[in-house]
């Protein structure tokens, strides 16, 4: 890892990841409506010009996958991760025949830079007002992610070079993403996943009407809680020798009863610490609860690390 430009992210420094992302947009008379009926959020809540966050279930309450939706006017945007693009687009298709509702992808007609920048959140580095206004933007608590259009997306990007925005590269955006608590499809999550057991605030709106898998995502919550939930795990040990910190690894208690399993891994600098996320059964997600994974010992520690 280039430690130099994750001391220059953590200390609020600008950098930038570029990444494929998915972006679909939706509009029509019935889009609301149907929206509705199909994420676990309240569309009829979502005003012009703001975002929410929001999952697609299927029938059982199972994770199809995570995005955020902005509106603009009458539009809707879903941004979600490239390995869930096409199951939101299709699962969006499918209703343009059912009434006044329409879909297309725009993935292909951008490029995705996230920018972390804690003097500037969401700030253009070029200054560029013409380009400012082409962006379309997704912001979470650390950083803001910019669909740039292709044919101002190099501009874009050197603009931030020359702005003194760093370059992130893979493993350092992978340590980011553990601390930040952001669960990954595929890694951390999927379709085995009940939605609830993501522990994600703003997900899910228990007032709503109904939509797909709303029944048994509502009885978990009204029954009190998941069996288990993604949380952190703070290793005790040195990050040198916690060799049996491995993702996929079981966890058990002290006394070896089953816990869970871990998800993701990483050594977090700032932490001086080996960190992941894994999924902790109910019984034992209290925070400082002392769980094993074959040679190595850690704590449970709610998310986000940092």
């Amino acid at each position: 890892m280039d430690i130099e430009a994750y001391n220059n992210i953590r200390s609020g420094g600008p950098g930038f990841y570029e990444q494929k992302r998915g972006l679909i947009a939706v509009w029509g008379k019935e889009a609301v409506q149907f929206l509705d009926g199909l994420i676990s959020n309240d569309m009829k809540t979502l005003e012009d010009g703001t975002q929410m966050l929001a999952a697609f279930p299927n029938a059982q309450g199972r994770l199809l996958a995570v995005v955020r939706v902005l509106r603009q006017g009458d539009r809707f945007l879903f941004e979600t991760e490239e390995a869930t693009r096409e199951k939101v687009f299709n699962n969006l298709f499918r209703f343009t025949y059912a009434g006044d509702f329409f879909v297309e992808d725009l993935s292909e007609n951008y490029r995705y830079l996230e920018i972390f920048d804690k003097s500037e959140p969401g700030a253009v580095a070029s200054g560029d007002l013409d380009a400012a206004e082409s962006l379309l933007k997704f912001t979470s608590a650390t950083s803001t992610g910019n669909f740039v259009p292709l044919d101002t997306a190099d501009t874009f990007r050197t603009s931030l070079t020359e702005n003194g925005s760093v370059a992130i590269p893979d493993d350092l955006y992978e340590t980011l993403r553990i601390e930040s608590g952001t669960p990954k499809y595929g890694v951390d999550m999927d379709e085995n996943t009940i939605v609830p057991e993501l522990g994600l605030d703003g997900l899910i709106s228990y007032n709503k009407g109904c939509y797909i898998g709303q029944e048994i995502i509502a009885r978990i919550h009204f029954r009190g809680h998941v069996a288990k939930q993604l949380t952190g795990l703070v290793m005790s040990v040195p990050p040198a020798i916690a060799g049996g910190l491995l993702p996929g690894s079981e966890l058990t208690t002290a006394d070896g009863k089953n816990a869970g399993r871990i998800t993701s891994v990483t050594y977090s600098p700032k932490l001086d610490k080996t960190i992941a996320l894994a999924f902790v059964r109910y019984d034992f997600l209290a925070d400082g609860t002392e769980l094993v994974s074959e040679h190595s010992r850690g704590t449970v520690k709610a998310l986000p690390f940092l």
